[in-house]
């Protein structure tokens, strides 16, 4: 059975027992691609010699890439794309490039092809992050920026961001991952301290986010609530979070987006600290299309 299958894959059968896979014209295999995920078409392109050839066709790989491939391709040395295939810049592009002095990072999902980015504490404005009584940078390989801002006190407490860029159409939303308390290893363990972790479930903190043409979305979420954690089984601290801010649609109206966001308590009648802030991340949630289906339907 074994040698069965084998031999239906590469199409090395006796006539008699009729076509094999082997048998398929290589441009039928790359249209057939066209309506599979990349992970999918890699997984195929092992079953035979015309299966291999339209894995590495052009014509497959291009609709794959985001129709803006060119502009995260602008931020890497020409040397590194240049003379390859529609196939090694998809794999290029999947990986993370780093720009705005390496706080900021791009890449493309590798299942949808859709542009991701994310910003680090770094490329953020931080009050009083000059200032050690309040803020110290912690290294570490929790972060994929290896860094993180970490709030020890602070009563005015204020995060801001922007960023500026080509980003194809679509739904995408932002988030902060955010952590409570500071973190360290000891004899190899993880080990959490939460010294300096307080204020949280006095007043909620405010997230907001806006853009270039005008989409507004705000919330405010507790950050520490044990009493309601403990209820619900639930346990904020010691584990990085992702507060979702809210989403914006991109049309592909404009030659670029800005995207503001901030994340802020400033009521001063108490302190706060015992706080990681890492990173922001916006990331693709959906089709420009199903949006317009949506907004048709309501």
């Amino acid at each position: 059975m074994g040698s069965s299958l084998s031999n239906l894959n590469d199409g090395t059968n006796d006539l008699a027992m009729g076509p094999s896979l082997g048998d398929i014209p290589e441009s039928c295999v790359a249209c057939v691609f066209t309506y599979l995920t990349p992970p999918e078409i890699c997984n195929l392109a092992g079953l035979n010699r015309s299966f291999r050839g339209a894995a590495s066709s052009d014509s497959v790989w291009e609709p794959k890439l985001p129709p803006n491939y060119q502009d995260l391709l602008d931020l890497l040395p020409p040397e590194r794309y240049h003379g390859l295939t529609k196939k090694d810049i998809f794999a290029v592009l999947s990986r993370p490039i780093p720009f705005d002095d390496g706080n900021k990072e791009l890449w493309i999902d590798r299942v949808t092809g859709r542009v991701c980015m994310a910003i680090s504490a770094r490329g953020m404005a931080i009050t009083g992050i000059e200032d050690r009584r309040y803020w110290n940078w912690i290294t570490t390989d929790e972060s994929r920026f290896q860094v993180v801002a970490y709030l020890q006190q602070i009563w005015w407490f204020e995060v801001d961001g922007t960023v500026r860029f080509h980003l194809p159409p679509g739904i995408y939303s932002l988030s902060f991952r955010i952590h409570l308390g500071r973190f360290t290893k000891r004899l190899g363990r993880r080990v959490c301290n939460f010294e300096h972790t307080h204020g949280w479930d006095l007043k909620p903190v405010r997230f907001s986010l806006t853009t270039s043409d005008g989409q507004e979305a705000s919330c405010e979420y507790y950050l520490d609530d044990l009493k309601r954690e403990e209820a619900m089984g639930q346990h904020k601290r010691g584990c990085w979070i992702e507060y979702k801010v809210g989403e914006f649609v991109v049309t592909g109206s404009e030659p670029s987006t800005e995207i503001q966001w901030s994340m802020k308590q400033i009521d001063c009648t108490h302190s706060k600290g015992g706080l990681c802030v890492d990173s922001v991340f916006i990331n693709p949630i959906g089709d420009l299309k199903y949006h317009k289906k949506k907004a048709f339907v309501k």
